[in-house]
């Protein structure tokens, strides 16, 4: 059942009915009378915009993030993107597909914000701090944690607005230490110091969708867009130590960038010049950082390993 606030409903109907604000009133006023009083306002205002064929629910319906009611369409809404996640691609019964994310958050609150397959695309030329305004998304519940979603019909669109977000956390991580770490677990928070670091690792993708893209005869090839001019990306991975074991750390192209402080021409320069690296690692080697993100098992190595989704680096925001 999505319920909208009084003023949100009136405010609605208002702008689509051309009925003035006093108008609105005395129609729910005499709905309210004419059924008894058995309905509360809410009720009469939805029964007078079903009257007037307004699909309330096929409307744009909030421009707040606590305003969100699972099952809304259409929704419009201003905020502030403040944490990327890594772009991910996965295979369905549908065929390959890919989904990114970003936590977004304005005054009121924060939400994730879900992007399927070609919108997905559309996050590397997204950043944290933008100010974006979402149009026509639809708001789904995950697991009791409600979610905005991007597909097809969706806008994007990046703004000189400015937004405060709401100091509140999003979907808080569980604290554990590394030998109580177990394969899957997921949205977990580890505080570990950096001992040791290897150079990042290099490989080509697609251009259009971010898989590897393979080399032959000279060529490269994507097995979604067939031959392609492919793109450099990488991987960094550590080793943390937590004072109850090590784990590897890995961080794909974003975290990486965050960890290391370097936008991506500059890791990309370490593949010609490793030897530059090395200033790099030396700073960052005895640093304690906060991560979030989750466990996997290489079933290569017979161990566990850690993928960072958000990366906390200093002191005081570690902790």
């Amino acid at each position: 059942m999505i319920v909208l606030a009084l003023d949100k409903l009136k405010e609605m109907i208002v702008k689509e009915s051309g009925f003035s604000a006093a108008e609105l009133d005395r129609k729910i006023q005499e709905k309210m009378s004419e059924l008894s009083g058995l309905i509360s306002e809410e009720g009469a205002a939805h029964i007078v915009a079903n009257e007037l064929g307004m699909q309330l629910l096929e409307m744009t319906a909030v421009s707040k993030i606590n305003e969100l009611k699972a099952g809304m369409r259409n929704v419009d809404v201003l905020g502030k993107i403040t944490r990327k996640f890594e772009l991910r691609h996965f295979e369905s019964a549908r065929g390959p597909g890919k989904v990114a994310s970003f936590v977004f958050g304005d005054e009121t609150g924060v939400t994730r914000v879900v992007l399927w397959n070609e919108q997905a695309d559309k996050l590397d030329t997204l950043h944290e701090g933008d100010v974006l305004k979402i149009s026509s998304a639809y708001a789904r519940d995950n697991n009791g944690r409600l979610e905005l979603h991007i597909n097809d019909r969706s806008k994007l669109e990046v703004t000189e607005a400015h937004i405060e977000v709401a100091e509140k956390k999003f979907d808080e991580a569980t604290r554990k230490g590394i030998k109580d770490l177990q394969a899957d677990d997921a949205n977990v928070e580890l505080l570990v110091t950096l001992v040791d670091i290897f150079d990042p690792r290099y490989f080509t993708v697609c251009p259009e969708c971010n898989k590897r893209a393979a080399e032959k005869d000279g060529a490269f090839s994507c097995a979604v867009h067939g031959t392609v001019t492919p793109v450099v990306s990488y991987v960094l991975n550590a080793l943390g130590d937590d004072g109850t074991d090590t784990i590897r750390l890995v961080f794909w192209k974003n975290q990486a960038e965050r960890l290391l402080g370097l936008n991506s021409n500059e890791i990309l320069t370490f593949k010609e010049y490793p030897e530059k690296f090395l200033d790099t690692k030396h700073k960052l080697l005895g640093e304690v950082v906060k991560l979030v993100g989750r466990v996997t098992k290489n079933q290569m190595f017979d161990r566990l390993e850690f993928n960072a989704q958000l990366v906390f680096l200093n002191a005081q925001e570690a902790q």
